[in-house]
Formats: structure tokens, C-alpha cells, sequence
């Protein structure tokens, strides 16, 4: 069965969720924060934090890291300034990766250039994480493919050829990769979710286990998209929801997260196994609401069943079931009924039904 094996973990095609804390860079470039929030994570019952890295001078052209970025989300007065406060430092990474270990979560991150990858690889991060950015990126999937990590790849804004494209790039050199239905909207809109791509990719991609990133302002289509299929799962994840920052608003609190991975593992339970059966939690429920024939008046023993004869009421706990009541009608019972007294198939001359019915076996 198709597999992925992060941290000792696996995550199989037909298992339980798989869920990925995604704090990015809502740590606002604080150590002690992250620290926080990966700690929030592990009491939510996430399996992995996520956190991202970037060489800002190697990824963005110089008239990019040098534009005006005057706002409110703002770490800085030009994009690239912005985005080094939000960068922790190498000893920073060492020490996040150690003590996200030491909280029992495998420590994921997507890297955006090659000089980040490289780091993380020298980290010994648990798997790799592609943002949807670089779906078309063939030449770092494959750099990163040769890292021989895990990966999981996020699609959002691809078209289906898109996706194949960057499988084949992958699987080419490394076989450990999980692909993630995506909307790249920050939210993304019920309408625009689109969740019966995961399907699709399931039936394209047999050999792989499928999932989503989701960027929906909300729970609840998370275990939509497992029921569809989806077995991993990453959630933009702060720890208030004021913090300057532009994920802060849509990402989950750790209320929010709690939810996300408590309803995401009642789903297989909820499911059950396909077979309908009365439940013992049904009992005494059942017992108050449901009904048995009893007699609707007094009835001497000789007299042919009619109409009005037998009536249901509750409570269900003896006699005949309703559904009874065709097969007694024209029957001449055996004893006297006073009303309300149950009704039994010994109290009726059944001897004509029981002659034709040995008649036909014979």
C-alpha cells in the first residue's frame, strides 16, 4: 500500500490524518515564539510543525527586495527588509529543530531557493515541504528530490498537466513524495476549495498518498477532504490572531487546531464498518420511543382479530413488533386480552398458516 515514512511515522494512502502545523514565519522572527507555537502544536496533537526558509537576496530580483512595503503587516520599510526580520538565523534553526524533536513532532520546512534547501538538508530536517509557487520550479524539485527526504508537494494554481509534470520530475529521483490539493488564496473562498480535485489525484496517482493544504478560514471541510481521500493535512497555525502579519487572521488558534485534529480522527470511527445493526447505544432510547402490539380493548379468548383489535404503543419492551400486526388480523385468538396487554404469537390459532406453510415446503 502506497506509504510515506516521516520521522518514524507512517502515513498510509487508506490510514488516519496526518497533521502539519504550518507557523511559517508567525513566529515573527522570534525565537522564543516559535518555540511557543511548536509547543502549542504538540498540545493540539499535531504530528509535524512547519516553518519556512528563504535566502532573501537569493530569491527575490533586486527591485523586489528593494520595493516600498509600507503597511501595517510590515517588518520593515522595503519587501526585503521585511522579510530579513522574519528569517531566524542559523543557531536559531539548530535549536528549533532540536527542541521540536524533544516535543515529539517531526520538523518539516519548505524551503524557497536552493541556498535554503541546501541548509535544511545540512539541518536534517524530517521532510521537505514545496510551496505551490514552485510547482513549475522543475529544476529545485529535483534538487530538492535528491536530498532523498520525504516531500510534500502543494499544487496550488496548477493545472492537472502541471502536477504531472513536476510528479515525474520528482519521482524520477526520489520515490518518497505525498501531493497536496491546493487553493493558493490567503483564505480561500468554500467556492473556490474545490475539493473533489483530491479524487482525482488518488485515481492519476495510485502509487502516492494525497492531501491538503488547506487555506480555508474555518474546520469543518477538513474532514470533507478526508473522506474524499485526503490523508495529510497542513493548517496555517498562530497563537492570536492580532499579530502583525498577513496569516494571522485565517490561520487556527491552537482552539481551532485542537478541533482540526479531534474531528479529522473521529472520521474513521464515525465511518464505521458499512454494516446496519441496531447498536447498543440504541437500546434505551429505542426501548422509550419504540412501539409493540398490544390490545386496543377487551377481547375474549375465540375472537376473529379485526380492525381496532390491536393497536402500538410504546414502550418496546416485549410483545410483537408493529410490522406483525398484517399476520395476526383474520386470526382467532387463544386466550382473552385486556387492553394495553401484550400480544404474543402463542395467544393466536395459527394452525391454518402453519398448514400451508408445510404444505409449500412439501
Amino acid at each position: 500500500m502506497p506509504e510515506l515514512i516521516v520521522d518514524g511515522k507512517r502515513i498510509s494512502r487508506d490510514g488516519g490524518a496526518y497533521v502539519i502545523a504550518e507557523i511559517g514565519h508567525n513566529h515573527q522572527g522570534e525565537l522564543e515564539k516559535a518555540k511557543e507555537l511548536i509547543r502549542a502544536a504538540r498540545e493540539c496533537g499535531a504530528n509535524a510543525v512547519k516553518f519556512q526558509k528563504r535566502d532573501n537576496r537569493r530569491l527575490f530580483t533586486k527591485a523586489f527586495y528593494d520595493s516600498s512595503y509600507d503597511n501595517e503587516n510590515s517588518f520593515g520599510a522595503t519587501y526585503g527588509e521585511h522579510r530579513e526580520a522574519l528569517e531566524l538565523d542559523k543557531s536559531e534553526w539548530f535549536e528549533l529543530s532540536r527542541y521540536s524533536r524533544e516535543e515529539g513532532l517531526a520538523f518539516v520546512a519548505a524551503a524557497f531557493d536552493e541556498p535554503s534547501a541546501d541548509f535544511l538538508d545540512e539541518l536534517g530536517v524530517d521532510a521537505f515541504k514545496f510551496a505551490s509557487g514552485d510547482l513549475l520550479n522543475v529544476p529545485f524539485l529535483r534538487h530538492v528530490a535528491s536530498f532523498g527526504k520525504p516531500m510534500f508537494l502543494s499544487t496550488g494554481g496548477g493545472t492537472i498537466e502541471d502536477i504531472d509534470r513536476a510528479v515525474e520530475a520528482v519521482l524520477s529521483l526520489n520515490a518518497q513524495l505525498s501531493v497536496l490539493h491546493c487553493t493558493a488564496a490567503y483564505p480561500a473562498d468554500v467556492e473556490d476549495l474545490n475539493l473533489s480535485v483530491i479524487g482525482t489525484l488518488r485515481e492519476r496517482y495510485p502509487e502516492l498518498v494525497i492531501g491538503l493544504s488547506d487555506h480555508h478560514n474555518g474546520i469543518a471541510m477538513a474532514p470533507v477532504a478526508f473522506m474524499l481521500g485526503a490523508r495529510v493535512f497542513e493548517k496555517h497555525f498562530t497563537l492570536n490572531h492580532a499579530w502583525k502579519g498577513t496569516d494571522h487572521a485565517y490561520a487556527l488558534m491552537p482552539d481551532g487546531m485542537r478541533r482540526f485534529v479531534r474531528d479529522l480522527h473521529r472520521v474513521p470511527a464515525a465511518l464505521g464498518d458499512g454494516v446496519k445493526r441496531r447498536l447498543a447505544s440504541e437500546e434505551r432510547p429505542l426501548h422509550k420511543m419504540g412501539k409493540k402490539l398490544v390490545a386496543g380493548r377487551d377481547l375474549s379468548a375465540g375472537h376473529v382479530l379485526g380492525a381496532g383489535d390491536l393497536v402500538a404503543k410504546s414502550p418496546a419492551d416485549g410483545g410483537l413488533p408493529p410490522y406483525e400486526l398484517d399476520r395476526l388480523l383474520g386470526k382467532r385468538l387463544l386466550r382473552p386480552l385486556a387492553p394495553d396487554q401484550d400480544v404474543t404469537l402463542e395467544d393466536v390459532d395459527l394452525a391454518e398458516e402453519l398448514a400451508a406453510r408445510s404444505s409449500g415446503e412439501a
